[in-house]
This record gives structure tokens, C-alpha cells and sequence, in this order.
């Protein structure tokens, strides 16, 4: 795996053979007007952007294209149609623990093929921001191997000894010998940042607490305030765009959360498309004060829109 600055151009994989993509998605000279809400219907879809207007995906993964570890109907025949047609996608995820590599493996077992540069994790999210502020920092790290990967490879230096930040991502097996590390230094001055602001994560057993807890337990003993770099941050949706050359008129979000997937992609000046086959449906989205450009049952429905 490698963290790779926003460039000119992107290899992307096409049927087994691998073409160089050099355009760069430029906004249309004319937008479409954003149509009023139904009288009966205030969640009801506002489609400003067809699906052959749109040339840039960005999609969530669980909920999204997965659901207990198997693929939603509709998936993988969407996923398939972009490396096809050699459209630049990324599926995004909170998830600081597995590398691109690791995910991809896991996905393909959902019956999911992504190639693995079109993963984009916050753990790498967060090494291309700390590559920006600071190259080569120094960071004492709390984290699994998705996070150390990203951070060593964009060229920091992993340690406790007088770091420039503390990086908090998600592990399975919190210590609390290393956390008591970290907030020793935090409060020598040592920046922190986390990864994803997620206070559980799912286990067969049940809920596990996640980055946001632990952030939370640290702020309170440092008075510190982390900067978390992954949704609904749209540090999260620029750091991806800029990754694959996108701009934003002509790319959309795909989620299935109206406060984390739908908001960051509407702050981050998206096409955003909410589909109902995970945590967000039909009728809770009258309960927040913004809209999505779309709502859909499932990513299947977007797919014979494209």
C-alpha cells in the first residue's frame, strides 16, 4: 500500500488490464435545478444530477454495499460496472484497522470484488493530513496495522519518545497502560488527532467501544480536544477526491447514514444519494434539517439509473 498525493493521473484496473486515467472531473457549464420537496412527501428525492452526468463515485460500505458480511443485492454488479467503464470510484470507510489490502480480502469473501486502490480508509485519510501539516512527524501511535501501515509508509516516524502528535485509531484490544501513555502526552504538548469519531464498533459478542469512546476518556483527562479526521469530517470526502483527480460537480456520495455519509457529502459540495438498506430509512429523514439529492431502496436501483 501506498499514500500517494493528489496527482495528474491514476492507474485504475479495466477488465484485467490497467489504463491510465488523465481527465480531471470538471464541473458542467449548466446546473440543473434543484425541484421543490412533494407537499406529502418533505424526504421525498430531489435529483439534480443524472447518473451519466455523474463521472466521480464515492460510496460507503457497510450498509451500503454490505450487510453482515454479504453483499446487498445490487453490489456487486454496481462495482463491476464501474471498473468496466473505468469510472473512478473509491468505497470509503471509518475503519482504521485493516490495510486496502486486508478489506479487499474481506470484502471478496461478501462476494464483493474491489481492487484495493479503490479503498480509501481514514487511517489513510489521516497520513495524507499529517503528511501535509507535518512531513516526516513524529507520532506515538494507539492503532492496528491499517493505521501504523498508512502513517509509516507516508513517511512518519512511530514513537513515545517527545512526539509532534498522538494518533488514536481504532484497535481490538485497547491498552490502558497506552492510553495512560498518551495522555501523558497530550498533556506535554504533543498534538492529538484521531481517526474516526465512531464511539462503538460490532463484534459477535456485541458493541465494542471504538476511537470516539476512547477519544472521549482522553479528552476528559487532558481537557484536549482531538481533530478527527473521518466522517462525517469532509476532510474524509476531500482527501478521497483528491485521491482519484475528482472535483466535486461531478461526483457523488453514496450512504446509508443522513448524520455522518449525507451530511460530510453535502458539506463537501456533493451529489449525495441515500439508500434505505441500512441504518437511515425513509421515514427519520424529516427529522433532520437538510436533504439528500436522492433516496433510494439500495444501490440496485442506482444501478439501472446509470
Amino acid at each position: 500500500m501506498r499514500i500517494r498525493l493528489p496527482r495528474r493521473a491514476a492507474r485504475w484496473k479495466t477488465g484485467g488490464a490497467s489504463a491510465v486515467v488523465r481527465a480531471t472531473c470538471t464541473p458542467h457549464s449548466e446546473e440543473r435545478p434543484v425541484s421543490e420537496p412533494e407537499p406529502n412527501n418533505p424526504a421525498g428525492p430531489v435529483v439534480y444530477r443524472s447518473g451519466q452526468e455523474i463521472e466521480c463515485w464515492l460510496t460507503d460500505m457497510d450498509g451500503v454495499l454490505v450487510h453482515e458480511n454479504h453483499a446487498i443485492p445490487g453490489a456487486p454488479e454496481l462495482i463491476q460496472r464501474w471498473v468496466d467503464t473505468s469510472r473512478r470510484f473509491l468505497v470509503l470507510t471509518n475503519n482504521s484497522i485493516y490495510t486496502p489490502r486486508d478489506l479487499a480480502a474481506r470484502l471478496q469473501t461478501s462476494g464483493l470484488s474491489v481492487p484495493e486502490e479503490n479503498i480509501w480508509t481514514s487511517a489513510l485519510a489521516t497520513a495524507g493530513f499529517l503528511k501535509d501539516q507535518m512531513p516526516r512527524a513524529r507520532a506515538y501511535v494507539i492503532g492496528e496495522a491499517g493505521l501504523t501501515t498508512a502513517l509509516h509508509e507516508s513517511g512518519m516516524i512511530l514513537t513515545d519518545q517527545d512526539p509532534d502528535y498522538v494518533v488514536l485509531g481504532e484497535t481490538r484490544t485497547y491498552s490502558f497502560e497506552a492510553i495512560t501513555t498518551a495522555i501523558r502526552l497530550i498533556l506535554d504538548g504533543a498534538r492529538f488527532i484521531a481517526t474516526n469519531p465512531d464511539a462503538t464498533g460490532p463484534s459477535r459478542d456485541g458493541v465494542l467501544p471504538a476511537t470516539g469512546a476512547i477519544a472521549a476518556l482522553i479528552t476528559k483527562a487532558t481537557g484536549r480536544e482531538p481533530y478527527t479526521i473521518g466522517k462525517p469530517n469532509p476532510m474524509m470526502f476531500r482527501s478521497a477526491m483528491n485521491q482519484i483527480d475528482a472535483h466535486s460537480e461531478t461526483t457523488a456520495m453514496i450512504g446509508d447514514r443522513m448524520d455522518t455519509d449525507i451530511i460530510a457529502g453535502m458539506e463537501a459540495g456533493l451529489h449525495t444519494v441515500l439508500v434505505l438498506s441500512g441504518i437511515t430509512q425513509r421515514e427519520d429523514i424529516s427529522a433532520f434539517p437538510f436533504r439528500p439529492n436522492q433516496v433510494l431502496p439500495s444501490v440496485r436501483e442506482l444501478l439501472q439509473q446509470l
